[in-house]
């Protein structure tokens, strides 16, 4: 599969992060919205990268339980 594909698959999937592949072959995302202080101290990360698009999937998975967790 392209990593255009990939990129748009994984957008769908967590529409609150921007997703991008950058020129040195990571994949990254960031958040579109700060975290609150009890978000931070859970775990929460405003941009996390990985070296392929399962390992962002999954990383976005775990900030997703993170966040999750964190609320009322």
């Amino acid at each position: 599969m392209s990593f255009d594909r990939h990129l748009a698959e994984i957008a769908r999937e967590f529409p609150d992060w921007t997703i991008w592949r950058s020129d040195a072959g990571r994949w990254w995302a960031t958040r579109h919205h700060p975290l609150t202080p009890s978000q931070r101290e859970a775990g929460c990360a405003m941009t996390i990268d990985a070296d392929d698009p399962e390992g962002l999937r999954e990383q976005l998975h775990d900030q997703g339980e993170r966040f999750d967790g964190t609320l009322p």
